[in-house]
């Protein structure tokens, strides 16, 4: 499976902080953490996606850098791109979808008229 990443809309979904943000890690077992081709540290934070027909979901995104928010935050999520995966471990096969953005930002309290 060719790893191409799938821009998501995301002007009709409204996202929360439900995990506070984390640095993703390459090896649980030495602590390694993942950096971008830029050097900045990748974090994981996980996010409750609802949409205006009120399904919801959860998902992970991973981004550059501390995105600076905290649970309970209804945040924007800047160029949402999701990429398929699969891997095979000791011959069982997984695969899933993984998510990626540039920006997780929480919205203002004060929004612009």
């Amino acid at each position: 499976m060719q790893n191409i990443g799938i821009p998501v809309d995301t002007r009709a979904l409204t996202f929360v902080c439900v995990a506070p943000p984390a640095p993703k890690l390459v090896n649980r077992e030495t602590g390694e953490v993942k950096v971008d081709t830029e050097g900045r540290t990748v974090f994981q934070v996980g996010l409750s996606v609802a949409t205006e027909a009120g399904r919801i979901d959860l998902v992970t995104v991973n981004v550059p850098g501390d995105p600076q928010v905290q649970v309970g935050q209804i945040v924007t999520v800047s160029d949402l791109i999701a990429r398929p995966w699969k891997q095979v471990i000791g011959g069982q096969e997984r695969q899933g979808i993984s998510f990626g953005a540039s920006a997780v930002v929480p919205v203002s309290v004060v929004r612009a008229a």
